[in-house]
């Protein structure tokens, strides 16, 4: 599908955008530093605010206490004389309810019809229902004056109307706010204190608790660079030892890989010292040659060994480039195998014309669809059936099967001198050659074979020929439908 290029560079852009957020370096310290303190700051204004209600219900409660006391002593003073609401409050009672050093206190008595009894007009009336619960007392928070005010109220049944007398007593609320002040000091002041050391905990309690990776960094540091032995579990944290476990595993599957590629680096160049040194021996006695028939049999001599030399550098950059597909094994597409593998034939029928060998190629009848990367396939095939021709004796019989049912294979048969039993085992290792066998070969072909089939998951099956000599290699693919399916949840 194509895209615009607006669209391609804007996606360019998000991908850049977010690869450098991904390598933003971030501190683990402080992430779980952050984590830590985060809720402690953000719970701790919650508490201000908690505590200062607290606080308020605190200090109203005994001064609530004292305000319905003077509402009760009102309450019983109120009689009803002659059909009259009456308030008999003696001077010295009303002295007592106004003395107060840091309030100013209020009482009211109201009538049915709201009219003033007694005491003062500035309290507001209640917005409760006066014929529900009367002779309770209730308590609100109204202005007066321009401050704020408590108030207890209580309605009493005189008999006189429908509606009860109201009987209020306020009290502006210094005195409560400067014992909410006192009880939020009281709390609020050691935390301010307790906090810096909380804090200070946390960073020493994280200071050594990440210590175990500092010390794993310096031991890891001090490594030599040839050192890819794993490192000891005993004294890494219980925490730690899937990462450095995942780690060990990584570092003994990276020796393993260095110490495969010294192998093969070892043998590949004694194996191309072979050809070089026979073409420079071949080519100082052309030098010395003067006879023009001897000369041009150095000259054949020296054409097959530069021949030799090419195979075996090609097969080499084949299995390298092999090697290197592993970490592109996602670059998959459906590959028609039967087209493919017509292909191969083709290209090798001069090699068996050549020497007089039947190359056959019985195909499956349906389309065999797998999924793999098509070059790296191609090789494959190529070397099963180049091996097959190289070991097959000259008028011998090479044929390629492919099968699609029950689920798609590839057979290359032929009648050659056959593979040994004991071996099988060895035949995919790289420059290994069977003894008792003249044919050229680098010992590659059947290596590179297993590298791709092992990079695409293809099972390989090594059988006699059933038809007599020989040897039967058998490739089973799995189907691409599966092969899709284990690809997308990979």
């Amino acid at each position: 599908m194509k895209r615009s290029a607006a669209l391609g560079f804007d996606a360019r852009a998000i991908a850049g955008e977010a690869e450098g957020r991904a390598l933003t370096p971030h501190s683990l310290f402080g992430e779980i530093l952050d984590w830590l303190l985060a809720p402690l700051l953000l719970l701790w204004p919650i508490s201000i605010v908690a505590t200062n209600h607290v606080a308020n219900q605190i200090a109203d409660l005994p001064y609530d206490r004292q305000l319905g006391a003077g509402v009760v002593a009102i309450v019983r003073q109120v009689e009803v004389v002659n059909n009259r609401i009456d308030v008999n409050l003696p001077a010295a009672a009303r002295d007592m309810l106004r003395s107060d050093e840091d309030d100013t206190i209020y009482f009211q008595v109201s009538g049915s019809r709201g009219e003033l009894l007694a005491g003062d007009s500035d309290i507001p009336a209640p917005t409760e229902n006066p014929l529900l619960d009367t002779g309770i007392t209730r308590y609100r928070d109204v202005m007066i004056a321009g401050s704020e005010a408590r108030v207890a109220f209580q309605y009493i049944y005189t008999g006189l109307g429908k509606v009860p007398v109201l009987v209020q007593v306020a009290e502006t609320r210094h005195k409560r706010e400067q014992l909410a002040s006192r009880i939020i000091s009281g709390v609020l002041l050691p935390q301010f204190a307790i906090i810096p050391v909380a804090v200070m905990l946390v960073w020493l309690g994280l200071t050594r608790g990440l210590a175990p990776l500092a010390r794993l960094q310096s031991r890891i540091r001090r490594r030599r660079p040839d050192d890819l032995s794993p490192i000891n579990l005993n004294n890494v944290p219980e925490e730690l030892r899937p990462m450095v476990a995942a780690f060990n595993d990584m570092m003994t599957r990276l020796n393993d890989n260095l110490a495969a590629q010294h192998r093969f680096i070892a043998a590949a160049a004694h194996q191309l010292k072979t050809p070089l040194t026979g073409l420079k021996t071949q080519t100082e006695l052309a030098l010395l040659e003067t006879d023009c028939v001897h000369l041009h049999e150095y000259l054949q001599r020296i054409s097959s060994g530069v021949e030799r030399a090419a195979r075996l550098t090609s097969q080499l950059l084949q299995l390298a480039r092999v090697e290197a597909s592993h970490d592109q094994a996602a670059a998959t597409e459906p590959v028609d195998l039967e087209m493919l593998v017509r292909e191969v034939m083709v290209q090798n029928v001069p090699r068996a014309l050549q020497r007089n060998i039947d190359l056959g190629f019985e195909e499956a009848g349906a389309a065999v669809i797998v999924i793999g990367v098509p070059l790296l396939l191609r090789e494959m095939v190529d070397n099963l059936v180049d091996n097959a021709i190289k070991y097959t004796q000259e008028g011998g019989r090479v044929t390629v099967r492919l099968q699609s049912l029950p689920i798609p294979s590839l057979e290359v048969e032929d009648n050659g001198i056959g593979i040994p039993a004991e071996d099988r085992p060895f035949i995919f290792d790289s420059f290994y050659r069977a003894l008792g066998t003249d044919a050229e070969g680098s010992g590659l072909g059947l290596a590179i074979v297993r590298e791709i089939a092992d990079l695409h998951r293809v099972g390989i099956e090594v059988l006699d020929n059933p038809a007599g000599n020989g040897t039967l290699f058998r490739l089973i693919f799995k189907p691409a439908a599966l092969a899709r399916e284990e690809g997308s949840s990979s």
